[in-house]
């Protein structure tokens, strides 16, 4: 009889294509391009000058899984804040530089693993490339390109009649061979816009154009509901085609849900190691119990697990036994009770009101056995079906 495997796979996935060949940077210790494992982005939103608190939100994007942060520079003031917080971040800093080209030497000086400079916005900035090339050069600094469609440069404007793909592309190009004249090219490149296939196809054309290290963004993608959606679309098509090294989801939203919106895109391809991974359905006219309040108790109950564990939270009995089955643990209920599943294997029956209780328990022995066995974690990460 041939076996059956069940439960977390063994072997991953394969990915879907095969990642696009660029040159390797390194932000701090991140590496980005060349291979590397896509890295998770995002910004704060905390004025730069006051220290405390933008360490704080930094100490929690770190918590969250965030492995590069960004911070705004657009005053002396946040400038001279910038080599304290490098120094004391525990994820690589990149500082964000609009309209003084003067705070982009600061950045650098004051040790930021990365300068993020937009071109659009920074007056004279051409003129100044040989300077911050040298100085980047010196310091083994990165520079971040990045262009955005609501601070295009007007000559593009005018030659294009708005921010198209080309448009994007032609103004990235520019300027990263603004650099290459001068031997720079230490570069990741991004292209963002509001609108998720103007920017896919932006990023398509920029891959085929180069081989530097794409950071893809969506900007301005709105509120957490609409931005999750546009970024997940956005970043999918792409990252399926091996197109992007680092991401940042751009949310009207608190940036630790930033984390947890790109750490779940990239789970959700195969492009990083998944934790605890909830299973659900989305109920039904067959559910005989409360689906949505079983699954947010589970998920509440095992916050914080590090252990590749797929639990399924089934709530009849047309999928919830088969699903129950495959997961490494799970409940199919009904009828006022609940089945619990370990390894594809009944273990006992439960009462509705001891469901949750028994997922929990059940799921620290799980997790105590496979921490013995050695078994690697990744990041969190749950998912509702």
């Amino acid at each position: 009889m041939t076996a059956v495997s069940l439960g977390m796979p063994e072997v991953p996935a394969p990915p879907l294509a095969e990642r696009r060949a660029s040159r390797r940077i390194q932000v701090g210790p991140v590496a980005v391009g060349g291979g590397a494992p896509v890295s998770v982005q995002s910004m704060t939103t905390t004025r730069t000058c006051d220290i405390g608190a933008t360490l704080q939100q930094i100490a929690e994007l770190t918590a969250s899984g965030c492995q590069i942060v960004r911070v705004a520079c657009p005053t002396q003031d946040d400038a001279d804040a910038l080599a304290t917080i490098a120094r004391k971040s525990q994820i690589p800093v990149i500082a964000d530089i609009h309209f003084q080209p003067r705070y982009v030497f600061a950045a650098i000086e004051a040790g930021c693993a990365a300068v993020r400079v937009n071109p659009g916005n920074i007056r004279q900035f051409d003129d100044q490339v040989k300077e911050i090339a040298r100085a980047a050069q010196d310091h083994g600094t990165p520079i971040r390109i990045g262009v955005n469609a609501g601070s295009l440069d007007r000559r593009l404007l005018q030659k294009y009649g708005r921010a198209t793909p080309e448009a994007l592309v032609e103004s990235a190009l520019w300027e990263a061979s603004l650099f290459e004249e001068h031997g720079f090219r230490d570069i990741k490149i991004s292209v963002k816009h509001n609108d998720p296939v103007i920017m896919i196809n932006a990023y398509r054309m920029l891959a085929e154009a180069c081989d530097y290290p794409l950071h893809l963004g969506v900007t301005e993608a709105g509120p957490a509901f609409q931005g999750t959606v546009k970024s997940a679309v956005a970043f999918g098509a792409l990252l399926s085609e091996g197109i992007g090294d680092t991401i940042r989801v751009s949310l009207s939203a608190p940036p630790a849900e930033e984390v947890k919106v790109g750490i779940q895109i990239l789970q959700s391809l195969g492009l990083k190691e998944r934790r605890l991974e909830i299973v659900s359905c989305p109920s039904c006219g067959r559910a005989q119990v409360d689906v949505y309040k079983l699954a947010e108790e589970v998920t509440a109950g095992l916050d914080g697990m590090e252990v590749p564990l797929r639990v399924a939270v089934m709530g009849c009995v047309v999928n919830g036994p088969g699903e129950a089955r495959e997961a490494d643990l799970g409940v199919a209920s009904g009828n006022g009770k609940g089945q619990i599943f370990v390894k594809g294997e009944v273990v006992k029956t439960v009462p509705e009101s001891k469901i949750v209780q028994t997922l929990i328990e059940e799921a620290m022995k799980i997790a105590e056995q496979m921490e013995k066995d050695g078994i690697a974690s990744g990041e969190p990460a749950v998912t509702v079906s």
